[in-house]
Order: structure tokens, then sequence, then C-alpha cells
């Protein structure tokens, strides 16, 4: 695994060696009711909190990017807002646990006060507490920086992913750093977070959307790599890499999932039809795992594949 001898390649090579190797497999839609007409889309994976399944998903209408995160429990096979649950005006939600401590976040967005449309600038936002219900702030990340994602080490420490933009002459690079309790996550400190390189071509972009301490002490990090086309076409694609938090090495890019695999539906503008946003990757330990994902900027999917993490814990 080396982290300077790899070439980046472009989503369109990745593509290419994905669809040559990907799985007879299809996603299904996730049902959400309670929201009146609004979309919901770029879901976390579900995880427990005080004993329910629930999720967190960017609720939206279609034609605005005023957005609010809810949190979202299971009933007969549709998703509704769970009772008594705190309600975010943030985009695309995020979750994990540090030392047993749920964090969550979001992004939250600034609009120009005399247009309401107008987006002056975004900036990841952190909650903690043992419980949804007791979410509390306690930090920011530098303005204009999305995908902050935090991991448990192997040695008590904590892993950070940033997604800096622009880096020099490129898009955007996902950078990583350390900290030794929630209590140092500065916007210092992330801002000065080591970049890893050779992962995108200078046009393209990408960043993490959420990483698991593997049984090696490795991170398998999940996220997203994407590229725009002519006419400002935007392509997203689901993608998995592992870092080795003590070299700071990581091995290729590899995509997991594509549009196709899901079936149709609406999208919030014809620029957004091919967007897969990595949501969140359920692990049940039987070489599979199930990928929650935001598509189109419209809907919330899931799809059944085989663990992309699991080569790299053998």
């Amino acid at each position: 695994m080396q982290a300077s001898a790899q070439q980046a390649k472009s989503c369109v090579e990745l593509l290419k060696a994905f669809r040559l190797k990907c799985v007879d497999c299809r996603g299904e839609k996730l049902i959400f009711s309670g929201v009146g007409k609004r979309d919901v889309y770029n879901v976390t994976a579900p995880f427990l909190d005080e004993g329910e399944w629930t999720l967190a998903g960017r609720v939206e209408d279609r034609t605005s990017e005023r957005s609010a995160v809810m949190f979202f429990v299971e009933r007969q096979g549709k998703w509704v807002p769970r009772e008594g649950a705190p309600v975010f005006d943030l985009q695309d939600p995020f979750v994990t646990f540090i030392r047993g401590e749920l964090v969550f976040g979001g992004v939250e967005v600034y609009f120009d006060g005399e247009d309401p449309h107008y987006v002056t600038s975004w900036r990841t936002v952190f909650y903690r507490g043992y419980r949804i219900r007791d979410l509390e702030p306690f930090a920011k990340g530098p303005l204009t920086m999305k995908d902050i994602r935090l991991v448990d080490l192997a040695n008590g420490r904590i892993g950070v992913f940033t997604r800096p933009m622009p880096v020099g002459d490129a898009r955007a690079m996902i950078g990583y750093t350390e900290v030794g309790e929630l209590s140092e996550l500065t916007e210092e400190v992330m801002a000065r977070a080591e970049v890893l390189h050779n992962q995108f071509l200078k046009v393209e972009w990408g960043g993490a959307n959420e990483a698991h301490l593997l049984r090696n002490g490795k991170i398998g990090v999940l996220g997203h790599i994407a590229w725009m086309d002519d006419g400002n076409i935007r392509h997203y694609y689901p993608m998995t890499f592992m870092l080795d938090p003590a070299t700071r090495a990581h091995t290729p890019i590899k995509l997991i999932a594509m549009r196709s695999l899901f079936p149709e539906g609406p999208a919030k503008r014809p620029d957004l039809e091919d967007v897969l946003f990595s949501g969140g990757l359920q692990r049940p330990g039987d070489g599979k795992a199930t990928l929650y994902t935001g598509v189109s900027d419209a809907e919330a999917h899931r799809i059944v594949i085989d663990d992309p993490f699991m080569e790299y814990e053998a």
C-alpha cells in the first residue's frame, strides 16, 4: 500500500473497471412519509439510538436548497419522523460513535440576506451526546469545508478526515489528521490536516462520507468521487479506500456503485441525474454490506453489495 507511487485514475477509468466486474445486484428506494411533498435524500445508514434503529435524512422542497435534517424510524415498510426527535437546519447529515458517544453533524448553509435563494457560504457543524435528544453543539469546521468525518482509532486517538477546497490548482482533496479528544477538534486543526495525494485528477474531486475502524487497525473510508461533464452535468459515484493511520499510506480508490443499479426516479435538476451521494455502510460481518445513498438529490436508496472492506482486512 503506497500513498506516493500510485497515480490517480479518472472517474471514467474507475467506472469502466467497475462495470467489468459489476455484480448483478439492484438497489431499492426507501419510502418516507410524514414530510408532506418534500424529498428525503442523502441519508445516513441506520444506527441504534435508545434501542431503536434510526436514520437521519436531508428533507427539502424540490425547488429549494433550504433543508432540514430529520430523524426517521421504520414503520411497516415506511420511514416516518421519529416522535420527539430534534430537527436541525442542516444539509447532508452524518453520524458516528466516538468512545461510545454519538457524534452527529451536517452542513450549515448561509444565505444572502437580500436573496434568500443565493448561498454565500457553508461549513460543517458537530453535535455530541449519548442520545439524539441530548445532542449539543461542540465544534465547527472551516468555512466552505464539507465532508469532515471522525473515527475511533485502535490507539485510542480520533481520526479526522477533512475536505479542503481548492488545494493549489486542484478542485478539492481529502485531508487527514488526528486529535486526542473531541474538545481538540478546532477549525485550526481541521484546516491544517495533511492532504492525501494521488487520489483525484485536478479537475475532479471527492470526499469522505463515513470512516470505519477495521480489525487490522486500518481505516476503511466510504466516500464519493465526482467530475463535471460539458454543460456542468455532475457525476458522483460511491467509492472506498483504506488508510493506514500510522503511515498515511492509502490504497487506490475503487467504485462500489453506479446510478444504473438503482430504480429510475426523479432528479432535483437535470444536471443531477447521475449523482449518488454515499450516506453510510452497514456491515453485518457476513461478507455483505448495505450501502445507503442519496440518489439524484431527490431520493434515498439502499443496495446490498459485497463488503468492500473485507479485502482490506484480509
